[in-house]
């Protein structure tokens, strides 16, 4: 996993948090995520929406793909397809994923770098991997990530972000063993790169086999963790948590409020640099969701629009050979 790395030793701390006067927010539920096909037929593990959680408002969805040894012919993307009313992060640790919309935004990304698609009032985008990938085959490793846009924003216009591994916040764990790489949002006063509409922190955690992680946290955030690979323990009365699984952290009393997360000792073979996870947390809207396929709006009759709006052109236009087709699909709306 060549995300990011650097030398702990030498990047800026986070604070220690003392244990007695710190509310530690306890885990309300672990969801063990569900396999899916996507796109072409790429495999991915969901744990939302899903039977157990079917929304982690202002997150939509969570897709992890990978990590997986692609034989030569064997990687798959998605064709061009439309979206409105939220935003697409696809973060890459192995591999590499091509990305390209109708608005004119697009770009290569690989070992560490985002790609933020902000939808909004609607556009068409397509993800594939490079040409050398499915040739040669390879490892690749990533995960995309649904942020909803409140009522006020839905109608933004599209936006593509493209973030650099190096540009993301680097920061070191309390006690130098275990490395933080801020994404987006604020964390003890670290700014990560990625510019959101909707309020939020994104994190990728490498934790040292053995160490804790301790995080300040907002609030009026809500807060997942979703282990990458490796085994480790969530809140202060660890609950273990291994790859594909999803802890959901609940409230708290008092004013001050952090995350406990700590890696197993032993770790797998794969795992062996340190526990690998994201935290994610986020202010939630608290607004009507009404989603179906690539389109989440807030009524019945704005998804019926988006449909309307897709079929007559209205979300950009694609090259000739690669239009794409979506069913109305009246009766379902």
């Amino acid at each position: 996993m060549p995300a990011i790395t650097a030398d702990t030793l030498t990047l800026p701390r986070l604070p220690r948090l003392p244990e007695a006067a710190t509310a530690w927010r306890p885990v309300a539920r672990v969801v063990t995520a569900g396999r899916h096909l996507e796109g072409e037929g790429f495999a991915v593990r969901r744990p939302f929406p899903d039977v157990e959680l079917s929304l982690a408002d202002p997150f939509l969805l969570l897709d992890h793909m990978g990590a997986v040894e692609y034989a030569p012919g064997e990687a798959k993307g998605t064709p061009w397809h439309p979206h409105r009313g939220f935003e697409t992060v696809t973060y890459i640790m192995d591999g590499a994923f091509q990305h390209r919309d109708t608005n004119g935004g697009g770009g290569l990304i690989s070992d560490g770098d985002t790609q933020w698609m902000t939808a909004g009032s609607g556009l068409q985008h397509i993800e594939q991997p490079p040409p050398e990938l499915v040739a040669s085959g390879g490892l690749f490793h990533g995960v995309q990530l649904w942020v909803n846009l409140p009522r006020a924003q839905k109608w933004v216009p599209p936006r593509y972000q493209d973030i650099r591994g190096g540009d993301v916040k680097l920061l070191a764990s309390d006690d130098g063993s275990s490395l933080v790489r801020v994404i987006a949002g604020s964390l003890a006063g670290h700014e990560g790169p990625g510019m959101t509409y909707t309020p939020i922190t994104y994190l990728h955690a490498t934790v040292a086999p053995g160490a804790r992680l301790a995080l300040p946290w907002p609030a009026d955030f809500n807060a997942l963790v979703y282990v990458l690979s490796g085994d480790g323990f969530v809140g202060p009365d660890d609950r273990p948590l291994r790859e594909g699984q999803l802890g959901v952290f609940g409230g708290y009393k008092g004013t001050a409020g952090a995350l406990t997360m700590r890696a197993a000792d032993k770790q797998p073979l794969a795992s062996r640099q340190g526990w690998e996870i994201l935290v994610l947390g986020g202010l939630p809207i608290h607004e009507p969701v009404a989603r179906y396929g690539p389109f989440v709006m807030n009524t019945r009759e704005e998804l019926a629009q988006a449909f309307a709006d897709f079929q007559a052109g209205r979300m950009g236009v694609v090259p000739a050979e690669h239009v794409p087709h979506l069913s109305t699909a009246d009766e379902n709306l």
